[in-house]
């Protein structure tokens, strides 16, 4: 008993130290697909991505907001209330500035460095920098003129709007690091929120909001494909350990 106590001590430290080094190991045999089919599938996102911004700023009508954005604008300013703009100036200081998009970021990946997960910490900061910088390249192309009637003040260029971006970048990049059901409904309900807050105080277009989600969301699952083994595997390593603490736990009482 002792020898296969001992055997599965050392079988643990040997697998934890062995994924630290190439957790994509431990990944299922889908996730491993995924990592070797990762040219096509960056590439079919890269270019999709692109067609969908393309046709949301192409058919601006010579740079004039859509129907849909007027129509959207004018329910919101006839519809505006106190009620609304509170959550909606919380949102505002939530997604974007230096809160937003530094303190944030780093934070979460810290918790995610704590629990022992790297790669995913690291996947997380380089999409959230790419996509920051996304969209102010974006912005500088298209130099979309925002809504007239804005209750904040706002930086150049109207698309695609960057809390959305940070938002749906948040919320993919988390869904794929925790699959789990909640955890994909909190980032969904997150990103919509963000959306509906940026139109009501009049800093973007719905089109512009809309831009930023699929941005956002885009550039989360092109990262996401070269390293999907590596992250499916530093999750199995993690759930792995965990499991093996609790034994351990049930084993000395």
């Amino acid at each position: 008993m002792v020898g296969a106590a001992r055997c599965g001590v050392d079988g643990g430290v040997l697998l934890y130290y062995g994924g630290m080094s190439k957790p994509e190991r431990a990944a299922d045999p889908a996730s491993r697909r995924i990592s070797r089919r990762w040219p096509v599938i960056s590439g079919l996102s890269a270019v999709a991505l692109a067609a969908l911004l393309g046709l949301v700023v192409v058919v601006r009508a010579n740079g004039l907001a859509l129907e849909v954005d007027t129509e959207w604008m004018d329910e919101i300013i006839e519809h505006r209330s106190p009620i609304w703009e509170v959550p909606s100036l919380f949102m505002n200081a939530l997604g974007g500035g230096l809160f937003g998009v530094l303190v944030v970021p780093l934070a979460i990946a810290l918790i995610v460095v704590l629990i022992k997960r790297p790669w995913a910490a690291g996947y997380y900061i380089v999409a959230t920098v790419l996509s920051a910088g996304g969209v102010q390249v974006l912005k500088q192309v298209f130099g979309r003129a925002r809504p007239e009637d804005m209750l904040v003040t706002s930086d150049f260029g109207s698309f695609p709007s960057g809390h959305v971006a940070n938002a749906a970048t948040m919320a993919a990049c988390l869904f794929i690091i925790f699959p789990r059901l909640w955890v994909g409904i909190a980032g969904a309900a997150y990103t919509i929120v963000m959306l509906l807050s940026r139109t009501y105080l009049g800093a973007h277009w719905l089109t512009d909001t809309i831009g930023g989600l699929l941005l956002g969301a885009g550039i989360a699952i092109v990262l996401w494909a070269p390293i999907a083994a590596k992250l499916d595997g530093e999750r199995e390593l993690a759930d792995r350990r965990r499991l093996e603490r609790q034994r351990h736990k049930a084993a000395r009482s």
